[in-house]
């Protein structure tokens, strides 16, 4: 690598990080050890996507680290140049805006939290606590919201995230030739709600991007406070509505094995992967390799249990009149989806592989 490659004209190395959901040291632990420090920084011949979800990680123990230093990692990765670092968001980080926009200040969320510690614990809900804690707090789905999903928030987060988005740094897409990064994927009725839509194929990925990017901008330009409003890409979870569905929340799933109305909409909770868009790659963030196990078990490639930190792919392929899924880890040739999100608080630093967006494998 050559320091000055970015000042002569262009990034050398063009590389995705799936969802860095995990400590300070360990997200830096991983970049160095693909080579892409310089001192303290990245490298500046090194551009760097990161595909959202840079909050919320840890058990109950660690929530103050992980409040702490999640803000000071987006922190750190804003301070790159914008062409340097592009920044997807992700439903986690938007959810500073959306689901707990409602809390003024952080002895509000904290209050709210010990309740829904109260109701929910170690994966057992209490009924009746839930129940009351809904009623102070109907603008979250469940009590386990807080408790797990969104339990290390605080309202220079809240900021932190606010910022990006007014200053267009906090994006929803980013094409790299063929690819497509968004942190959950979209599917062809997703797009149908863009304006203008895309209806058929062959669709393209940078096209797709400027889409979803005008969409955010639009939405952020129009909101003046409150939560913000992404519908109907997009909807916030609420005690009414359920949980969040939609583009940043949604997972591919074997409608075979899909819960009742997992499916339904869009938005959506699940989406079948072949109503993904034809002609383009997706790289998305959001969902580890256990949970889609579980939800496309007919179409795992290798039998076994999930693995956290390699790259994995899923790929369509016609087979007598309709079409075959295939599942499985490494980026297979011609995938309609490459899964980034290899669960980094749980793995190595040395196994947490990152995707090389040129050579679309594994970064050497």
């Amino acid at each position: 690598m050559h320091e000055d490659a970015h000042h002569a004209g262009g990034f050398l190395v063009h590389v995705a990080i799936g969802d860095p959901q995990a400590p300070l040291a360990k997200v830096l632990g991983v970049l160095a050890h693909h080579g892409l420090l310089a001192g303290e920084r990245l490298r500046s011949e090194v551009q760097l996507v990161s595909i959202g979800d840079h909050f919320d990680w840890g058990p109950p123990e660690q929530r103050e680290q992980a409040t702490s230093e999640a803000l000071a990692l987006l922190q750190w990765l804003a301070s790159h140049p914008p062409e340097q670092v592009i920044l997807l968001a992700g439903n986690h980080d938007l959810a500073r805006v959306c689901e707990l926009s409602h809390f003024a200040d952080d002895e509000a969320y904290a209050a709210a939290r010990r309740e829904a510690d109260a109701a929910y614990r170690r994966g057992q809900v209490d009924a009746a606590k839930e129940a009351a804690f809904l009623r102070r707090y109907p603008f979250v789905p469940t009590a386990e919201t807080l408790a797990r999903d969104l339990s290390c928030f605080s309202v220079a987060q809240r900021e932190c995230v606010t910022a990006l988005l007014r200053s267009c740094r906090l994006r929803l897409a980013h094409a790299h030739g063929d690819l497509l990064l968004v942190h959950a994927g979209v599917t062809v009725e997703d797009l149908a709600l863009l304006h203008p839509p895309f209806l058929s194929p062959p669709h393209d990925a940078r096209a797709i991007a400027a889409s979803l990017n005008e969409f955010l901008d639009a939405r952020v330009a129009a909101w003046d406070q409150g939560p913000l409003d992404l519908a109907p890409l997009q909807r916030s979870g609420d005690l009414a509505f359920g949980e969040s569905r939609g583009v940043l929340s949604h997972r591919p799933v074997d409608p075979r094995h899909a819960q009742a109305g997992a499916l339904d909409g869009p938005p959506r909770r699940r989406f079948d992967p072949r109503r993904l868009p034809e002609g383009v790659t997706q790289v998305i963030g959001h969902v580890r390799d256990g949970k889609c196990r579980t939800e496309m078990p007919q179409w795992c490639r290798e039998p076994g249990p999930g693995r956290d930190g390699p790259l994995r792919s899923l790929s369509i392929s016609p087979a007598n009149g309709a079409e075959t899924v295939s599942y499985g880890l490494g980026t297979e040739e011609q995938a309609r989806l490459l899964f980034i999100d290899g669960g980094m608080y749980h793995v190595a630093i040395e196994a947490y592989e990152l995707l090389d967006l040129d050579r679309v494998a594994a970064l050497e």
